[in-house]
């Protein structure tokens, strides 16, 4: 099966979840600092959501140049993964309209888990499909960042109902951890 056919849709849908964050995210309410300040917390919510879009677009560009072929399983994990990235948007949205209280804050920290535990059934999709001495699977080995982040996201979601900011403060620091490249991939190609 081609591997292109995938890849197009998926970039199209993230796309599509960009496209849709951005049309929910409001204006301030006015052109003064007070507005701008008001609005603030939404625009940076919406920036890391942002970004955590990018992280699993620029990781699946990534698998997706040491995967050779995909089969109906691949499809499926893919369409897991994408589902999960589509709440982000309603996730952002929700946190947005009650000013970030504990239970939406939370909910964005299990849909982030959930993103996690998608891409890692992606990514053992696929190496099954490829074969254990594909170059994915001599890649991966044990995925380490994303049992951590997946650690720090559950960790996040329970902090939320501590305090909102803390369990954001871990969002942005996994985040964060994902600019730091990951050379696997790249040395086995």
């Amino acid at each position: 099966m081609d591997k292109g056919r995938l890849e197009a849709f998926t970039d199209g849908v993230l796309a599509i979840v960009i496209t849709i964050m951005v049309l929910e995210t409001r204006t301030p309410d006015g052109y003064d600092l007070a507005a701008i300040a008001a609005a603030l917390p939404a625009l940076l919510a919406y920036a890391l959501s942002y970004v955590n879009v990018g992280i699993v677009w620029n990781n699946h560009h990534h698998i997706m140049q040491a995967t050779q072929r995909v089969d109906g399983r691949v499809q499926w994990a893919n369409l897991f993964l994408l589902f999960w990235v589509s709440l982000i948007p309603l996730m952002i949205r929700w946190m947005n309209e009650t000013h970030f209280a504990a239970p939406p804050t939370a909910a964005y920290g299990i849909a982030l888990a959930m993103v996690t535990i998608a891409y890692i059934l992606f990514e053992k999709a696929i190496i099954a499909c490829n074969g254990r001495d594909s170059k994915l699977a001599s890649a991966i080995g044990v995925e380490w960042k994303g049992i951590l982040s997946l650690a720090a996201y559950i960790a996040a979601a329970a902090l939320a109902f501590v305090s909102p900011w803390i369990a954001i403060a871990l969002y942005v620091l996994v985040a964060l951890s994902w600019f730091i490249p990951d050379r696997r991939i790249e040395a086995v190609l």
